[in-house]
């Protein structure tokens, strides 16, 4: 069961968190004999979103971006971040004491390679690497004449003072009204994929992949209602999850019924060990180093392979698909209601970031069905909109003001669905730029929405739809276009995803993904169109010779017509618009009333030329 939180504002980290741990850590080295430690921003868990007692790179550093590393040395340190982060890491960590590195230009494999002395000894905790990561770092270390050693007990974790306590909310069960299949058919469908890999077993750490094969949901996990724990998969479909009793009611315990052993988390290395001789499928980017090590130790044969509940999970049945329209149809409507007060009171410039992002959160708990925000909203205003994964606190709060741009990037949780929503609103007048630049967005946003693909197509294939229209212009983005969305769980899921650099993996029917292209002046303002779309098909084309799939819409929020210029929009563009805006009216219009609905009526009329 998920436990909600409102957002809080308040400046976590700054480079006073980094000034007072590093010698507190420095001391904790020296105790347990090594000269060094790696500190990745994982858990043990590969969660993107940390419970607080895993947030052991923030309290190193003072950096609490969502991606990044630190080593520590005897005599230097260094944090790595990539381009999402250039300003936040410089805000936040002291240059006096860490060098600053961009993993594009300096990996921190290969710094290490340059800066480990000859003979030291640097720890790591292999339940915070992959194994292919700590292999980069082995190479490194051995080129530089040191060596890579596993610790039994994190040396930061030991040095930090008050360190929150692992958090042990109670399990839910996620109703067969929202999973539409039960968890005895998924486990036999996985027991299938697993015996096809050639496995007898699998080893599962990902919190997602737990809640989506047992039907059940945690509150361990800010924004995703996700539990912490692993499972073990036997080919014949029985199971054993390893969590701690405390979160494991009498409905849960009914609910997994006598094919799925409940043991105590600690108990994980134990059920490792006992799978001597026996062949275990694991998925090494998301499985940690340790769970080799324990399988290695054990006497198992590992089989390298995905997880086998990623593709299930990622193609949703028609109950999820049902679910995550009903979501986003309750979800249409706090937004509609919130971007009316944006295009009436907030066009005061009294309004300030927070104020606006509040607002937005209590006219989306106002309904009492939202179970969390899918993640913290992205409450932008003029230059802070072009930062693309800005976080509002009350240290860089600003004034919505006349004549700018609001970027707002937001979501909900809800029991039959998880929503990702972006718009970008004008305050006051916007100028000609900031009209013909939203256009561009809005033509790349439509272009993807319209795409029609054969079987087999990746969304590397999709991206340049999205962006033609930027860069015909000499403009571009530097985020991915798309990403998978889950059920009532992660926001952010793969294995499918439209960016340059997309995976190989092809868009099956069913897979929900982001459209949500965009545009940044730096210390200017930001653009994005962000709605959730699903794969459809593969259906006829008329006169045409293969079936094709396509992609239809479940976002619904007007996209703000002042910021349209139609001039340079072709006619089918135009009737998407139109198209979309009538579908958000005829839906959204039943659930407001008052002077909110006159104002969609108004923000949802047909546009003209």
């Amino acid at each position: 069961m998920t436990h909600y939180s409102p957002q809080s504002f308040d400046v976590k980290g700054g480079p006073e968190d980094g000034r007072a741990h590093l010698p507190l850590l420095r001391k904790a080295l020296e105790t347990a004999g090594l000269d060094g430690f790696l500190i990745p921003h994982e858990d043990e868990y590969n969660n993107e979103y940390l419970p607080d007692c895993a947030e052991r790179l923030a309290w190193a550093t003072g950096f609490t971006g969502s991606a990044g590393s630190a080593i520590v040395l005897r005599d230097e340190a260094c944090v790595f971040t990539d381009g999402r982060y250039t300003v936040q890491v410089r805000e936040q960590v002291d240059p006096k004491i860490f060098q600053i590195e961009d993993v594009s230009e300096t990996p921190p494999h290969v710094w290490l390679s340059k800066h480990a002395k000859k003979g030291s000894v640097i720890g790591y905790d292999p339940k915070l690497h992959s194994p292919d990561t700590l292999d980069r770092f082995k190479r490194a270390a051995e080129k530089a004449g040191a060596e890579l050693v596993p610790v039994d007990t994190n040396p930061i974790d030991q040095a930090w003072e008050n360190r929150p306590a692992a958090p042990s909310a109670k399990l839910s069960v996620q109703p067969m009204e929202f999973a539409g299949e039960t968890h005895a058919d998924k486990r036999k469908r996985v027991g299938e994929a697993i015996a096809e890999d050639g496995a007898e077993f699998a080893a599962i750490t990902a919190p997602p992949s737990i809640a989506w094969l047992f039907n059940i949901r945690g509150g361990d996990v800010r924004r995703s209602p996700l539990a912490l724990g692993a499972a073990l998969i036997k080919s014949d479909g029985t199971a054993t999850l390893f969590v701690n009793p405390d979160k494991v009611t009498d409905e849960v315990r009914a609910h997994l019924g006598n094919e799925v052993a409940l043991r105590p988390e600690h108990e994980f290395a134990d059920g490792l060990h006992a799978l001597k001789g026996h062949t275990v499928s694991v998925d090494p980017g998301l499985a940690s180093a340790w769970v080799f090590d324990q399988l290695t130790e054990g006497g198992a044969k590992i089989v390298r392979r995905r997880d086998p509940i990623l593709l299930p999970k990622a193609i949703k049945n028609d109950t999820e698909l049902e679910g995550a329209k009903q979501a986003h149809i309750r979800d249409g409507a706090a937004l509609t209601r919130f971007l009316h007060w944006l295009d009436t009171e907030a066009q005061s410039g009294a309004i300030d970031e927070i104020e606006a992002a509040v607002k937005l959160e209590q006219f989306r708990t106002a309904s009492g069905q939202v179970k969390d925000l899918s993640f913290d909203t992205i409450s932008g205003a003029g230059p802070n909109g072009a930062l693309p994964h800005y976080r509002v606190s009350t240290a860089s709060n600003r004034k919505l003001e006349r004549g700018t741009l609001y970027l707002v990037d937001s979501g909900g949780q809800y029991p039959d669905g998880t929503t990702d929503v972006t718009r970008t609103v004008p305050i006051g007048d916007p100028s000609a730029e900031m009209r013909e630049r939203f256009t561009l967005v809005l033509k790349g946003h439509i272009a993807l929405s319209l795409a029609r693909f054969p079987k087999g197509t990746t969304g590397g294939q999709l991206d340049t739809l999205a962006r033609l229209p930027l860069w015909q212009a000499g403009l571009d983005y530097d985020h991915g276009t798309g990403h998978g969305v889950g059920s009532f769980l992660g926001v952010h899921e793969g294995p499918q995803r439209i960016a340059k650099a997309a995976s190989d993996e092809p868009l099956k029917p069913g897979m929900i993904v982001s459209n949500e292209p965009g545009y940044y002046k730096p210390n200017a303002y930001g653009i994005r169109i962000e709605n959730l779309i699903f794969v459809t098909g593969p259906d006829p084309v008329p006169g045409g010779e293969r079936p094709m799939m396509g992609f239809e819409n479940l976002t619904l929020a007007p996209i703000h017509r002042d910021l349209v210029d139609t001039s340079i929009m072709t006619d089918r563009e135009l009737d998407w618009l139109n198209a979309y805006h009538a579908d958000v009216g005829a839906r959204i219009a039943p659930l407001v009333e008052g002077e909110v609905k006159a104002w969609l009526e108004a923000a949802t009329a047909p546009i003209t030329r």
